[in-house]
C-alpha cells in the first residue's frame, strides 16, 4: 500500500475544502498539433501551403513548423478538454477542403522522403520577420539537417488558476510574496518534477517505435536501440517507446553542455542569454553569410531561444517587442509547454481527451509535489532515464535508477498512479462525475502490459499486417481523411476560418509594405534587443 509524503498529504488535505468550494479553479489549456502533409503514396508534399488555409506567418490556428509540408494547428486557451478538441477537429475538416488528394500524416515519424532536400524549408513571405522565420530554418538545416525537422508532435500547453496559487501561497505561508513571483518559483518547481518523472509519459504515450529507412538516409543508428528490418523498408525497435525523443530524433551534442535542470528562472534566462550571445566553432564555419545569401541567423550556440530543444518549457506570451526569455523576467511564468509528446496515430487528432486528463493531472502532482533543486549527478541520471524509457521501455527487464536504487519501470509507475488518484480527486471535485479518476484507470493497464501503449499497438499492426511502417500509416491516413472529408464543421467555425484566412493574408501584405530598414539592419536591431535584461530576474 503506498503511503504518501508527509508533504503531499499535508498539501492535498488543505485542498481538498476549497476544491470542493470550487476554489480551486479550472485548469486552462491548450493545443498545438503537427502533422506533415504527403501525397497519395505517402511521400512528403512538395507543394506549397494551400493558399485556403490563409497564411502561415499571421493565421492565428493554421501555420507551418519547419517545413513547407509541416501543418501546425493552434487551438485558443480552453478550460475543458472536449472544447479544444473540438475546435482541433475542425481545423482538420476545414484543412482537408484545401488539400485535393494530399493527406496529413498521423505519426510522428516521417512518412516516405527522398533526402534531405525533399523537405521543402517554409517560406513566410518577403517582411523581415517572415524573412528572420524562413533563414532560421535555413540554420537548423546546416546545423542538424533536415530530416529531424520533418518530424511531428503534440505540444500541450497548460496553465493553472490564481485560484488554486492564492490557495497555495496561503499554505505556504508565502502572501507576502509578489504573486508572480510565487508562481514562477512553484512553476519551475512542477518543471523539475516533470523533469524526475517525465519518462512515464513517453512511456505511456510513446507511439514512435518503427520508422522507414530513409529517415536514417545513410546514418548510422545507436546500437542501444535494437534496430531490426521488417518488411521492405522498415526499421523496427522492439522495445522502444518513443524514437522520436531518441538519438535519432530532437538531440543535440552542442545544446547538451548546456545543462539547463530548471533550478531557477534567473539560471534558466541567463543560460539561454548566454547561449545566443557565444559563438561556436563549428558553426562559425558553416559561415553565416555566403554567396548565396543567408546560412544561419548567426554563429552561436543557439540562434535564438526556440533552437533549445527540451521536453517541457516555461512560456509567457511576448509583447511584439520582446523575446520569450525577456517576457519571462519582466512578468514570470505564465504556463508551461509539454513538448514530449509522441502522435497517436490511432487517434484522428493524435491525442483525446483522456489522454489530456491524465496530463492535467500528473503536471497537477508535479506542482503539488516536494521538487528540490536538482544538482548536475542527479541532472545525468534523469537523462539516462529518459534514454533508457524511449530505447527500452517496453523491455520487462528495464530498470530505472531513482532515489539511488534501481526499481523496475512498472513498480515506479504504479507508485506514481497511487499518488494521481489522490489528485485526481482534488479535480474531480469540480466535475458532475469523475473523468480524472476514469483516465488513470484506463491508463494503468498499460504499466503492466506493455502491448497496450501506442508503440505496441503499432508493432503488433506491423507484424500482424507484414506492411512496412509508410504502408501501415498511409492506411491509417486515408481512413482519418475519409473520417474528416465526410464531417460537417460547426457553421461559425467555418466562417470564421474562411475569415481568418482572407485576414492572414491582409496582414501579411500589410507586414511587407510597412518594412522601412533592410533584413541586415533588423537583425542587428533585434539582436541588440535580445541582449537587454527585461524587468528584474526573478528566483
Amino acid at each position: 500500500m503506498l503511503i504518501l509524503s508527509e508533504q503531499l498529504t499535508t498539501v492535498i488535505g488543505r485542498l481538498k475544502g476549497p476544491a470542493r468550494q470550487g476554489l480551486i479553479g479550472r485548469i486552462r489549456r491548450g493545443i498545438e498539433k503537427e502533422g506533415l502533409r504527403v501525397d497519395g503514396e505517402g511521400r512528403i508534399a512538395q507543394t506549397p501551403h494551400p493558399r485556403g488555409l490563409g497564411s502561415k506567418l499571421t493565421h492565428p490556428h493554421i501555420t507551418t513548423d519547419y517545413s513547407e509540408a509541416l501543418l501546425e494547428y493552434i487551438t485558443p486557451v480552453t478550460c475543458r478538454p472536449e472544447d479544444a478538441l473540438a475546435f482541433l477537429a475542425d481545423l482538420h475538416r476545414f484543412s482537408y477542403r484545401e488539400l485535393g488528394g494530399e493527406l496529413i500524416w498521423p505519426a510522428s515519424m516521417p512518412s516516405r522522403l527522398a533526402g534531405n532536400a525533399s523537405i521543402p524549408i517554409a517560406d513566410y513571405g518577403s517582411s523581415n520577420v517572415g524573412t528572420m522565420k524562413h533563414v532560421y530554418r535555413k540554420g537548423l538545416d546546416v546545423r542538424y539537417g533536415r530530416i529531424m525537422q520533418a518530424i511531428a508532435g503534440v505540444h500541450y500547453n497548460l496553465s493553472f488558476p490564481d485560484t488554486l496559487w492564492q490557495q497555495l501561497q496561503a499554505i505556504d505561508g508565502a502572501e507576502g510574496q509578489a504573486l508572480a513571483d510565487y508562481r514562477s518559483s512553484r512553476y519551475f518547481g512542477l518543471i523539475r518534477q516533470f523533469r524526475r518523472h517525465s519518462w512515464l509519459l513517453m512511456y505511456l504515450f510513446g507511439a514512435s517505435p518503427a520508422f522507414d529507412d530513409s529517415f536514417l538516409e545513410g546514418r548510422e543508428a545507436p546500437e542501444t536501440l535494437g534496430l531490426r528490418r521488417h518488411g521492405e523498408a522498415t526499421r523496427v525497435s522492439p522495445y522502444a517507446t518513443c524514437l522520436r525523443m531518441s538519438g535519432l530524433g530532437y538531440q543535440n551534442k552542442v545544446q547538451a553542455q548546456l545543462k539547463i535542470c530548471f533550478n531557477s528562472l534567473s539560471n534558466y534566462v541567463g543560460t539561454l542569454r548566454h547561449a545566443i550571445a557565444t559563438p561556436w566553432p563549428a558553426y562559425e564555419a558553416l559561415g553565416v553569410k555566403t554567396g548565396e545569401g543567408w546560412q544561419q541567423l548567426n554563429a552561436n550556440i543557439l540562434q535564438i531561444e526556440n533552437e533549445y530543444y527540451s521536453d517541457i518549457r516555461p512560456k509567457r506570451v511576448a509583447r511584439q517587442d520582446e523575446t520569450p526569455s525577456q517576457a519571462l523576467e519582466a512578468r514570470g511564468v505564465e504556463y508551461i509547454e509539454i513538448r514530449c509528446l509522441d502522435l497517436n496515430p490511432f487517434l484522428p487528432l493524435g491525442i483525446d481527451a483522456t489522454q489530456m486528463r491524465f496530463l492535467d493531472t500528473f503536471m497537477l502532482w508535479c506542482l503539488l509535489s516536494e521538487s528540490p533543486w536538482i544538482d548536475d549527478a542527479e541532472c545525468d541520471h534523469l537523462d539516462d532515464n529518459r534514454r533508457l524509457v524511449v530505447e527500452r521501455g517496453r523491455d520487462p527487464e528495464a530498470r530505472l535508477h531513482l532515489d539511488g536504487v534501481e526499481r523496475r519501470l512498472a513498480e515506479r509507475g504504479e507508485a506514481i498512479f497511487a499518488e494521481l488518484g489522490e489528485v485526481a480527486e482534488l479535480l474531480d471535485a469540480q466535475e458532475g462525475g469523475s473523468p480524472h479518476a476514469e483516465a488513470l484507470a484506463a491508463l494503468a493497464p498499460r504499466l503492466r502490459d506493455p502491448a497496450q501503449t501506442p508503440a505496441g499497438q503499432l508493432l503488433a499492426l506491423l507484424e500482424s499486417s507484414g506492411d512496412d511502417f509508410v504502408e501501415a500509416t498511409l492506411a491509417l491516413a486515408r481512413e482519418q481523411a475519409a473520417q474528416w472529408r465526410g464531417e460537417a464543421m460547426d457553421p461559425a467555425r467555418e466562417a470564421l476560418f474562411a475569415e481568418l484566412g482572407e485576414t492572414s493574408h491582409r496582414q501579411q501584405r500589410e507586414l511587407e509594405a510597412a518594412d522601412n530598414e533592410s533584413f541586415d539592419d533588423f537583425l542587428d536591431h533585434y539582436f541588440a534587443r535580445a541582449r537587454e535584461p527585461r524587468g528584474t530576474p526573478m528566483v
